[in-house]
């Protein structure tokens, strides 16, 4: 065996054995009579804790004419609630060490606290307040709306990158709620009304629609008498109407151009993948890695060095609850065309449908995936977020542990079956950037 396979081998084995070790994260769990989720991580390694609120309440919770609203709740969290008044949360728990922050996805959206584990009394009540005492004003409406649509205009309105993105997903989806971004629409920001708001928060921000999960230096029985105390007298609420992302069938490829201030063309393609509980999903992820991480992935060997039609290229299969997106990105070289990058990514993909993956490099996008794995697992904050994203995208936190395996079970016959599957000319959407200059001429 050549000593460049063999030490490839001895890595990966190696890194394998650790990320096993890592993905057994032991988790204590129960349920509030309130239906509140609570998950407890016990790590005693360092004097924090970490505390994450998810809700299920991302952009796929909203309808047409109300997008954006689940974005804006992020922001509107922090106006404070009975208790605690505005700007008090930040306060408090800077004042006690501690650090806070929130982010919204298609799925969620969640609240994250990091903090001394003398401070999680307090960081406890100061978000079971808020989960049931918010402050919704219309100066807090207008004063959040303003943050969200200027959000939007960094975000997208004027980012190359996030116009072409947008723009894919309303060519590719024809009813699902992925159809549009979380920053939401502009024309809906600008007409949400606080009654709209008031209703959306009483539905989506229920103890029952909630997880609480708790990492680091906390006892689970301990733990669970704080969250009994604080969240345990917060009334259940009617669970929100089921999200139907279903979508018709896809008969054959569809295309958007986006004008925008660039030095060079690009182009977006996707194509619907699975969502994160189906079978595939390792697949896909394993399939990731092979088109695009690294310099000796086949999309920057193919068009950066041997053809030299792309500066740079990337790829993303995302884990979502219904299926999303799987994307391809290339921006092309000086002199080189849309059409030309069209072409050698579907070159590359034509060969993975055609030609067995070989070992090495099978092993090679699984060990990084795997790496990535253990690295997002080295502090309380990373494991409390992985492990409250399984429970609410998953549906059940344990599915976390099965990921690794699900990705060693992958082999060359499966990954040119998917790409045949879900990857094939017929199914895709692509998305040309066609650049212009400020004043609207032609670079």
């Amino acid at each position: 065996m050549p000593r460049r396979r063999r030490l490839l081998i001895l890595a990966a084995l190696a890194l394998a054995a650790e990320t096993a070790r890592a993905v057994d994260l032991p988790v204590s769990d129960r349920t509030l009579a309130n239906g509140l989720r609570v998950l407890v991580h016990e790590d005693h390694s360092a004097p924090v804790v970490s505390s994450y609120v998810f809700y299920r309440s991302g952009s796929r919770n909203e309808t047409n004419g109300q997008t954006g609203i689940a974005h804006l709740f992020e922001h509107m969290m922090f106006n404070g609630g009975k208790k605690y008044g505005p700007g008090m949360f930040d306060d408090l728990i800077e004042g006690n060490g501690g650090s806070t922050n929130g982010f919204t996805t298609k799925d969620l959206t969640a609240y994250l606290n990091n903090f001394p584990r003398e401070a999680l009394p307090l960081v406890l009540d100061l978000e079971s307040d808020r989960m049931a005492n918010l402050a919704i004003t219309k100066s807090n409406l207008e004063q959040e709306r303003g943050i969200v649509m200027e959000e939007r205009r960094l975000r997208i309105d004027n980012q190359v990158v996030g116009a072409m993105t947008e723009e894919l997903s309303l060519a590719a989806f024809v009813r699902s709620p992925y159809r549009w971004n979380t920053c939401g629409f502009m024309e809906d920001l600008e007409r949400i009304t606080l009654d709209q708001a008031r209703a959306y928060f009483r539905t989506y921000y229920a103890p029952n629609n909630a997880v609480l999960v708790l990492a680091g230096d906390v006892a689970p029985d301990a733990a669970f008498a704080l969250a009994e105390r604080y969240f345990g007298r917060i009334p259940r609420r009617p669970p929100p109407a089921p999200v139907d992302g279903r979508e018709p069938p896809q008969e054959g490829p569809r295309r958007a151009v986006v004008h925008k201030a660039a030095e060079l063309p690009a182009i977006l393609m996707g194509w619907r993948g699975v969502r994160v509980a189906d079978e595939d999903r390792a697949v896909l992820d394993v399939l990731e890695r092979l088109l695009g991480d690294g310099d000796s992935s086949r999309l920057e060997l193919d068009l950066v060095r041997e053809h030299e039609v792309a500066t740079e290229t990337s790829v993303d299969n995302s884990w979502t609850i219904d299926p999303e997106l799987f994307t391809i990105y290339a921006q092309a070289a000086p002199g080189k065309t849309p059409e030309a990058l069209e072409a050698r990514i579907e070159a590359v993909l034509r060969d993975l449908a055609e030609k067995p993956v070989p070992p090495d490099e099978l092993a090679k996008a699984k060990t990084r995936l795997r790496a990535d794995l253990v690295r997002s697992l080295k502090t309380v904050s990373g494991k409390a977020n992985r492990i409250g994203f399984a429970e609410v995208v998953f549906g059940d936190y344990h599915a976390f542990g099965r990921v690794e395996s699900e990705w060693e079970k992958v082999g060359p016959e499966d990954v040119r079956r998917v790409v045949g599957k879900y990857l094939g000319p017929e199914q895709k959407t692509v998305v040309t950037l066609d650049p212009v200059r400020p004043g609207g001429s032609k670079p």
